[in-house]
């Protein structure tokens, strides 16, 4: 088979890594790509808003599938476009990826077919906003763009001076752009957080392994929400009980819910969990795999990722069977740019890569990189993802903090405690 991946990350590194594996890819093209990908297919350079490009390059090269990583072009409409080329995609068509695209429109869906969430009011106005804030909003409270802002688009406020700020860089100062042209201000849930995702041609699903995203830039759940800087899969808080749950109360009426109202989902439906003393209730959902999740979900998978992308695609995921997973947890360590998720320096060399010795249980998945004058340097925020397999989430750890210890670049950060809450709540039921 002839696959075209779009994107350019972490997450498309882990699927071009998993597709290259399969025996049925005759060629792999990736656009744009990055070095890591590069190794594994053909790179590609069209941009990621280059929409009529993609799809010409996908029509005249005879791409018999595009797997589309990122949100942004789904949410611009990528799949519509290749759908009307009659290229096979896999990623929902627009109106669906709209789930992604606006928060308000999401917590719009949840309400209206009662899947749990949190209580929340949409503003597109300051002032409307503020007299909320300093009236009868409870505290602490998270402000949110309604639009894509890669993750950082979330300002979690315990009193109302810090929600007025966040209400204000977004309504008024446009410091997201569009995506903070209307915002939802919505209850503070407590509890653990876990990602869930399900593959599904909007007909039949199958539910992927739970992970567990580590989404603020500090140890402890302390500092500004990132991308997300690491990953554990599986989640050991989450028994089979709850798994069920989130998948009878959530992710099931979701999908019925998106099919009812015309906007049939084919591709990845990723939520966004917090585990509440009263059940597991949204915080968000997303188009597409989630990043970096993708990384250790792909090193855990062992079935051949290929024929369930082309039958979500294609509509026939009744026929696969569900995917087989490695048991083994695995644990990813974003290293990130100093200053990141505000402003960073690119630019700077990578060392130390090379000495890292890479293979079925160990990866480090480009990010933010680029080749300049044949050198590897930091091109993003986040820049690797060291990604690796454990007999348990200790040694997963131990194996993917070592390799870290091995590369270096100026500025570098990421957390050391990325899995470490889960390995001591194993410890403690032990």
């Amino acid at each position: 088979m002839r696959i075209l991946l779009v994107g350019s990350g972490g997450r498309e590194h882990a699927l071009a890594w998993k597709i290259r594996q399969s025996p049925l890819v005759e060629k792999l093209w990736i656009a744009p790509g990055n070095p890591g990908t590069a190794e594994l297919g053909e790179n590609v350079p069209i941009a990621l808003t280059g929409l009529d490009a993609l799809v010409s390059f996908a029509r005249d090269q005879a791409a018999d599938l595009v797997v589309v990583g990122p949100e942004g072009p789904l949410v611009a409409g990528l799949s519509d476009r290749l759908a009307a080329a009659g290229v096979r995609c896999f990623g929902p068509l627009q109106n669906a990826a709209e789930i992604e695209g606006s928060k308000s429109f999401c917590k719009e869906l949840l309400v209206r077919y009662r899947i749990p969430t949190a209580n929340y009011r949409v503003f597109s106005e300051l002032n409307p906003a503020i007299s909320y804030l300093e009236g009868g909003a409870r505290y602490p409270l998270v402000v949110k763009a309604s639009g894509l802002a890669a993750g950082k688009g979330v300002t979690v406020a315990s009193e109302p001076a810090g929600a007025r700020q966040a209400a204000k860089a977004m309504l008024e100062d446009g410091i997201f752009g569009a995506a903070g042209r209307t915002i939802v201000i919505e209850e503070y849930l407590q509890g653990a957080e876990v990602s869930a995702f399900i593959l599904t041609d909007g007909r039949t699903f199958t539910q992927l392994e739970l992970c567990q995203d580590h989404k603020t830039l500090l140890e402890g759940g302390r500092g500004p929400n990132t991308g997300g800087m690491g990953a554990i899969s599986p989640v050991p808080q989450v028994s089979e009980r709850t798994r069920d749950s989130i998948e009878r109360q959530i992710l099931l009426p979701t999908l019925h819910g998106l099919n009812h109202d015309g906007r049939r989902f084919h591709g990845i439906l990723y939520a966004g969990l917090k585990l509440t003393p009263a059940g597991p209730k949204v915080l968000e959902f997303n188009a597409r795999f989630g990043d970096p999740e993708c990384e250790v979900l792909m090193l855990r998978m062992r079935s051949d990722l290929l024929p369930l992308l082309c039958a979500a695609a294609e509509g026939t995921l009744e026929n696969q069977e569900a995917p087989e997973w490695d048991p083994r947890p695995a644990v990813t360590v974003v290293l990130a740019s100093g200053g990141y998720p505000g402003n960073y320096a690119t630019g700077h060399p990578i060392e130390g890569l090379d000495a890292v010795a890479q293979g079925r249980e160990l990866q480090v998945f480009h990010c933010g990189t680029a080749l300049r004058d044949g050198r590897l340097v930091t091109a993003g925020g986040r820049v690797l993802a060291v990604s690796a397999l454990g007999d348990d989430l200790n040694s997963a750890r131990r194996r993917a903090y070592s390799a870290v210890e091995q590369i270096r670049f100026p500025g570098m950060t990421y957390r050391r405690d990325i899995g470490a809450e889960a390995a001591d709540a194993l410890e403690a039921l032990r």
